[in-house]
């Protein structure tokens, strides 16, 4: 592990800056501030806060992240994955709530990385990311037929889970507003169509002016941020939440999501970039980065955040390679948040529901999800639709638990699946590049060879009741080069078989055994108790200490 894993990557960067670079981060920065502009306050209103909560989100965490962070070109703020959890925690427990889970989360993060646990990351199954990533892609589209419809929903009506929205709609569909349609349509059309006229201009930005302009210009009766939140252009304001043993409790489960999505999606974000332009990134100072973040976001008044992939994206093709690309985004969002933030009240909700639309499409990888349907094993299929459903049927947290367990337990049975146990074959071999490659030997009536394949683990404890001794039995063979590791579980029914042997006085003799399942028998003293001199290098060995036995 180098020695600056644990160094913001500007610090190394900075080293070696150039005018010419800086001049490309800041026009990079200035076109990825205005990507993020109408996405940050899309996202902040999906989410069930206001619309500033998402810009102060992507001013300090986003300039936070990139200040410390451990890629060169990430970007951060407000994503679509957070979306549905924050929606849910805000209805639950208010933004006090919110704040205590961010900051959590963010400390949980910090955590991590001190640990230096970013690589443990990739033991999170591909399925698992690719069913919760459709699964939320699809509750924001549920989330946002309302507006995109214009539907009316009676005072009282409950929508916090995602089977609340469905019922809502589905009861009050007749409410369409044929109005608010036409302009969520309009600016669907625009976002599809404008990326093959210009790549440089975001297609978000102008479906929003063309959806202003559309409801001012022929006023039509359709509602704007303006109608449904109070618009604030006041810069964030350090505020601490109130942490009470109780209210941590609550929220716990809560902050771990948070740390967990966080820490998923900022270093998948860095992997995707690390293509991209060819570099590496340091994992665990990305999560120390991500950690200060989200706290920073929690103390100023925001929501929680992670690297955006499609931003990143957009930093990287408008030629930022810098850490000071995202920080010149932060900046220019103060500038916008200051400047023309209450220009935001005119922006229609089906506009907004619009660009999410886009968000969920562009996030929801639906070309792999079918993918992995035709391809995959039974068992990963079956991962990952679970975990989708679940997403969408419950919510984040159950369905990265469940699909977890799942997953080990499905992997557990296939590794015991691998494992086997069966006496020894003759095998008539001239390979003599394989040292312990055995010929046709003579094997005495009294000694007994059994091989043992795959990982020993308690999953396949059973396996070792298939090992029988006949009465004239007065030697046993364990061949163990094919076991890569062995548990305690495992090491307790050999035990279990040594006893057996002991009884019946048959000497058990060990041949090749690995590193691994070596150390773990000598620290249980397992060696001792069946004699340093009954373990062998190779079968033949093995075989002349059975006959000495003999």
């Amino acid at each position: 592990m180098s020695k600056d894993k644990l160094k913001p990557m500007l610090f190394s960067v900075i080293k070696k800056y150039s005018k010419e670079q800086l001049i490309k981060d800041i026009v990079s920065g200035i076109i990825v501030a205005i990507i993020a502009l109408p996405l940050s306050i899309a996202l902040a209103l999906a989410s069930g806060v206001g619309p500033e909560q998402g810009l102060y989100t992507a001013i300090v965490a986003g300039f936070i992240i990139s200040f410390l962070g451990g890629s060169r070109v990430q970007i951060a703020g407000p994503t679509a994955a957070f979306a549905t959890i924050v929606a849910g925690i805000v209805a639950r427990n208010g933004m006090g709530g919110l704040a205590l889970a961010t900051l959590l989360a963010g400390i949980m993060l910090i955590i991590l990385g001190l640990l230096r646990l970013g690589s443990l990351i990739k033991f999170i199954p591909y399925t698992i990311t690719t069913g919760f990533t459709a699964g939320i892609a699809v509750t924001i589209v549920i989330g946002q037929i309302k507006d995109f419809m214009g539907l009316t929903f009676p005072q009282g009506t409950v929508t916090i889970e995602t089977m609340d929205k469905i019922n809502a709609i589905a009861a009050n569909f007749g409410t369409v507003n044929a109005q608010a349609f036409l302009v969520g349509a309009a600016c669907m059309v625009i976002l599809i169509l404008w990326p093959k006229v210009s790549q440089r201009i975001p297609g978000s930005l102008i479906a929003v002016i063309a959806g202003i302009l559309m409801v001012k210009g022929l006023h039509m009766n359709v509602n704007t941020i303006g109608d449904l939140y109070t618009i604030s252009n006041k810069l964030p304001a350090l505020t601490f939440p109130e942490i009470t043993f109780s209210g941590v409790r609550t929220v716990f489960t809560d902050a771990f999501t948070i740390a967990i999505l966080a820490a998923i999606e900022s270093l998948l974000s860095c992997v995707v970039a690390d293509g991209m332009i060819g570099s590496h990134h340091r994992s665990n100072m990305e999560l120390i980065a991500q950690g200060a973040g989200n706290i920073g976001s929690a103390l100023f008044g925001g929501i929680p955040a992670t690297g955006a992939i499609a931003r990143t994206a957009a930093n990287i093709k408008n030629g930022g390679r810098t850490p000071v690309a995202g920080m010149v985004h932060s900046v220019v969002l103060v500038l916008i948040l200051v400047i023309l933030m209450p220009y935001a009240a005119l922006i229609p909700m089906p506009t907004i529901a619009a660009i999410l639309f886009m968000v969920a499409y562009n996030m929801c990888q639906w070309r792999t999800f079918v993918h992995l349907l035709k391809t995959a094993p039974k068992s990963d299929i079956v991962v990952l639709v679970v975990t989708f459903v679940l997403t969408v049927v419950f919510d984040l947290v159950v369905a990265i638990e469940i699909g977890m367990i799942l997953a080990g337990i499905l992997f557990m049975k296939r590794m015991s699946d691998e494992a086997e146990v069966k006496g020894w074959k003759y095998i008539d071999t001239d390979d003599e590049s394989d040292p312990d490659a055995i010929s046709l030997k003579e094997v005495p009536k009294q000694v007994r060879v059994y091989e043992i394949t795959g990982p020993m683990f308690f999953g396949m404890t059973g396996l070792i009741s298939n090992i029988t001794l006949k009465e004239y039995t007065k030697c046993l063979i364990i061949r163990m080069r094919g076991v890569p590791a062995l548990d305690i579980t495992a090491l307790n029914s050999l035990e279990g078989l040594y006893d057996t042997c002991r009884k019946n006085k048959v000497t058990l003799i060990f041949s090749h055994v690995n590193e691994q399942p070596y150390k773990t028998m000598e620290k249980a003293g397992f060696i001792d108790k069946v004699g340093k001199i009954n373990f062998r290098e190779h079968i033949d060995d093995a075989l002349k200490r059975a006959n000495e036995c003999l």
